[in-house]
């Protein structure tokens, strides 16, 4: 049979409403590393776009008279300028990048110390597994996972697989090519992935 796959499982727990804020949060914070990527990103591309004009200015300008050279050498200052402020814009992004990616970090770990797995349930990382001692179906073993409140177990990691391996029993793992013959996909309909 499966696993718990995590704090957002449904199980009973003797006290799950205390780990709610903590996910919230770790999700919160995901967010927000996500959009501060993205405003690195579209600053390193407007830098780039920038850099690219100024070069195909300096060019054309470099074919004209002199006074035209004055003029190109101010406007390469103030790309210079802007370049230098969206460097260090750039760098304050990243650093609060880092410091939001090591909080979220330090609330998972705190949020996988807390989890507690019900008796006959064996933890690993911040997920509950359960292995059955009665022999059934792929069906039939998916269906008492859905009587507890979980399912059958989806593996993220070489790690996750080898804590499997490491009860050297046989068990169902939550992958199935029910809807499509060859086409295999996770119980959550994620398809299957080799990496």
């Amino acid at each position: 049979t499966a696993p718990n796959n995590g704090p957002g499982d449904q199980h009973s727990e003797p006290d799950s409403s205390g780990k709610r804020p903590f996910l919230v949060a770790a999700v919160f914070l995901g967010l927000l590393c996500v959009l501060l990527l993205a405003g690195i990103i579209g600053l390193s591309v407007y830098y780039n776009r920038a850099i690219k004009d100024s070069e195909d200015k300096r060019n054309i300008l470099s074919q004209s008279c002199s006074l035209y050279k004055t003029n190109t050498t101010a406007e390469r200052d103030q790309l210079q300028i802007r370049y230098n402020n969206l460097t260090e814009e750039k760098d304050q992004l990243q650093t609060r990048y880092n410091n939001l990616t090591t909080e979220r970090d330090r609330l998972q770990n705190l949020l996988c110390e807390r989890t507690c797995c019900s008796d006959g349930w064996k933890k690993f990382e911040c997920s509950c597994y359960f292995i059955s001692t009665e022999k059934k179906t792929w069906e039939e073993s998916r269906q008492d996972c859905l009587e507890r409140g979980t399912d059958l177990v989806i593996i993220n990691s070489k790690e996750e697989q080898e804590f499997l391996f490491n009860f050297k029993k046989r068990v169902w793992i939550g992958l199935t090519d029910r809807e499509t013959e060859e086409t295999w996909k996770w119980v959550d309909g994620t398809p299957l992935t080799t990496e």
